[in-house]
């Protein structure tokens, strides 16, 4: 076949600045024909250097999807509660589809979205780029080639950061469930695909506990101002102090999220008159700081999984226990750690493997989902990313959710199935 053809849906930060590099560095494989953004400086900006003509660059999805099939593929980089309905024109004019997660802030339109692609014979590919970073990747090697047995146990921590929390969660666009998406389905989908991924198997039960604590109106130190640039007494000692996140330093993110005008003076605009320059306890943001869940999945394996903001590094860390080893790895490190019972009391056979880092986002995971995407649509990499598998890891987010506000033990099938029954 010749070039892949591809539309951008969102010319956002993981539209424009994560994936759509790669088509560049491509070569003759893959490129863009359409895109699609309402902001009118990231639309022509994409349109320019993509060299895409006039008559398809499009200031909404439903403009673009009003068109005649156009490309071969769609990439929609929306926000989440714009998945849905773009993915639904998407499936009924048979584009192929690379979808940012979560699929979407509902569980049953997730169901519906595996049901209208399973008709329409349509592949969908869910951005869980964890699975195609080089550390993850190595750990599955690792646990398939039997060296720690059977896995019996896994301890798994979203460090999500305190700054990363605090731009993404308090002040961004994942502030509000109304607007987004809980911050276990929004965030974590990621850990659960990781973990579904890791050890071949579904979740069967869960329970979880969790709130928000600390980023709330009451925990505001006295005289704060609404936003940090209004002579806020506090510039000095908070660690949210917005300056601090977004002044001085590279154009990358968080920065290059103000805004297309990145000057200093750009910066203190955004500052004083966008969400990134809010006070972080300006009571706005509703979801979740921290929670915990417990799974169980149908292959016997106990998981206890925790996410929080209240960390330093943005990092994940894992302890994988099994009959004859363990394996532990901290994403910041790149290092994986196999260790090997048998040696020696309290000694083990210990190999810590050292994987080098990509220069890519998500160490290397934005690049490789979208090399792997192109391989399937190409005829020449088989996809291992299945849709139904992600549908699976919301499903697992959603029960957590469901069962940090009811306080039951959530059955994972027992719950999708009722969902499902809803929408046939």
């Amino acid at each position: 076949m010749g070039k892949i053809k591809l539309a951008l849906i969102g010319a956002g930060e993981r539209g424009k600045n994560c994936y759509a590099p790669h088509v560049r560095r491509s070569g003759d494989l893959m490129e863009f024909v359409a895109v699609a953004e309402p902001n009118d400086d990231r639309r022509n900006e994409f349109a320019q250097q993509y060299g895409i003509p006039e008559e398809n660059v499009f200031k909404s999805a439903e403009d673009f999807f009003e068109k005649p099939k156009m490309a071969d593929a769609v990439m929609i980089c929306t926000q989440d509660r714009q998945h849905f309905e773009q993915a639904k024109a998407a499936i009924e004019k048979g584009y192929t589809i690379l979808m940012e997660k979560p699929i979407s802030s509902d569980p049953r339109e997730c169901l519906i979205l595996e049901k209208m692609a399973q008709e329409k014979g349509v592949l969908i590919v869910v951005c869980h780029v964890l699975r195609y970073t080089r550390i993850f990747r190595e750990i599955k090697k690792q646990l398939d080639s039997g060296i720690i047995g059977d896995v019996v146990s896994v301890v798994h921590t979203e460090n999500i950061g305190y700054w990363h929390f605090a731009h993404s969660y308090v002040r961004g666009n994942w502030k509000s469930e109304e607007t987004s998406a809980p911050m276990i389905v929004a965030k974590c989908c990621h850990d659960f695909d990781m973990l579904s991924y890791l050890l071949g198997s579904r979740c069967r039960t869960v329970t979880s506990f969790g709130d928000l604590k600390y980023f709330r109106k009451e925990n505001a130190p006295k005289g704060a101002t609404a936003r940090c640039l209004d002579g806020c007494p506090h510039s000095f000692t908070c660690e949210y102090y917005a300056p601090k996140f977004y002044l001085g330093g590279g154009n990358g993110w968080p920065a290059s999220c103000l805004g297309s005008d990145l000057s200093e003076e750009g910066r203190l605009r955004a500052l004083r008159e966008g969400p990134y320059g809010k006070c972080v306890f300006s009571g706005e943001n509703d979801v979740c700081d921290h929670q915990v869940a417990s799974l169980v999945f149908e292959n016997g394996v106990t998981v206890s999984f925790t996410a929080s903001a209240f960390t330093n590094n943005n990092e994940r860390t894992i302890k994988i226990m099994g009959t004859k080893g363990e394996i532990e790895t901290r994403t910041s490190e790149s290092t994986v750690t196999v260790t090997r019972f048998g040696a020696g009391i309290r000694t083990g056979n210990v190999n810590t493997i050292k994987i080098p880092k990509s220069p890519y986002g998500h160490n290397g995971g934005d690049e490789g989902i979208m090399e792997a995407f192109a391989a399937a649509m190409a005829g020449i990499g088989k996809n291992d990313n299945l849709f139904s598998q992600s549908v699976h890891s919301h499903m697992i987010a959603f029960a957590v959710e469901e069962s940090r506000k009811t306080g039951k033990i959530i059955d994972v099938a027992e719950y999708e199935r009722k969902l499902r029954e809803t929408i046939i």
